[in-house]
């Protein structure tokens, strides 16, 4: 892939979110419902535009997917916005046994994020979404990393005959992908071509992923492959069991929790087909603080300086335990477990 990091931030996630359902309604027939944060969830622009098939359903979460979920079985594609903290937590039941359970295509986009919430605070932080999504049956779960990735997902969403959770965030991110990306649901994206570690990065840290690659090179003499992550479930094993082959070492990034998310969609397919040893960068398993995006990246070791550093971990850990993988007896294992 041709590949070139904008030093020039473009927008944030939860921007790309909300021009890429504008850029789409004209050929796409679906509505918006929004639990009364269109401005957090920048869907307001649609709402202006198309205000016939914008739903506001106020500060009632659990009610918004039930309506969802009525819309969906009706045959109108719905699009339910809100935080990702009430998403995933305080309509949790309703998304369950009215949305994943009859597998119904509804589409769910949470914002605020991680530590990218910022100055909300702890209430407001999403650190369990991706981990709960993704242990609901029928879900699909995706966090894009820039405006064009989001893009490709949204539409992708609303083509899925099923369940959608998608990611989005509040920081401006450069542009990454070019804009002739074709987005798949289920395909990792190889940004960049390594043999020393392999880099698995999801949202907004897949940038941060890439500038730790170029530190890694210019001042290690380390080769990095970095990928984007911007399906978590269902997980691309192939491109990840390739890269665990040829880099011997994988590290991890989430601004998520440690526990679940991409670390243990990751892990978990490693441990079954291909054993290798990781490092993880995500938020340790704690509530943060409020403050700045960029400063709580910093306090809790989310930046491309700690992606480096558990990339020189997780290289040192393989040299220790003398990692030499036997490609060919893993590649016909791989082929025996239909990999």
């Amino acid at each position: 892939m041709s590949l070139s990091l904008d030093v020039k931030p473009s927008v944030s996630l939860r921007q790309a979110f909300g021009k890429s359902l504008v850029d789409i309604a004209p050929e796409t027939d679906f509505v918006v419902l929004d639990g009364d944060v269109a401005g957090g969830t920048c869907t307001k622009d649609f709402a202006d535009r198309f205000p016939e098939r914008f739903i506001q359903c106020g500060v009632a979460e659990q009610n918004m997917f039930g309506m969802a979920a009525g819309l969906a079985w009706s045959g109108i594609k719905p699009f339910a916005t809100t935080y990702a903290v009430f998403a995933s937590m305080r309509a949790i039941e309703q998304v369950r046994n009215s949305i994943a359970y009859p597998n119904l295509p509804v589409k769910i986009a949470g914002s605020h994020v991680g530590t990218d919430a910022g100055p909300d605070g702890v209430t407001h932080q999403s650190i369990e979404d991706l981990a709960i999504y993704r242990s609901l049956p029928n879900f699909v779960v995706l966090s894009p990393c820039d405006e064009v990735d989001m893009l490709g997902a949204v539409k992708a969403a609303l083509e899925y005959n099923g369940p959608v959770y998608i990611r989005t965030g509040r920081s401006p991110v450069p542009q990454i992908l070019p804009k002739d990306h074709e987005f798949t649901i289920g395909r990792a994206d190889v940004l960049r071509k390594g043999m020393d570690v392999g880099i698995a990065a999801t949202g907004i840290m897949v940038h941060r992923a890439i500038e730790a690659a170029y530190i890694l090179e210019e001042e290690y003499y380390i080769s990095a492959c970095v990928l984007n992550f911007s399906t978590i479930k269902p997980i691309d094993a192939r491109t990840l069991i390739e890269t665990a082959i040829s880099t011997g070492t994988i590290v991890i990034c989430q601004d998520h929790n440690s526990i679940g998310g991409l670390s243990e969609a990751v892990a978990f397919t490693l441990c079954r087909y291909h054993p290798t040893p990781i490092e993880v960068v995500a938020i340790p398993d704690v509530f943060c603080r409020s403050g700045e995006p960029c400063d709580l990246a910093e306090r809790y070791g989310l930046t491309s300086h700690d992606i480096v550093q558990a990339a020189l971990r997780a290289i040192n850990k393989k040299l220790t335990l003398n990692w030499r993988p036997d490609v060919e007896a893993k590649r016909e294992d791989r082929t025996h477990n239909g990999l």
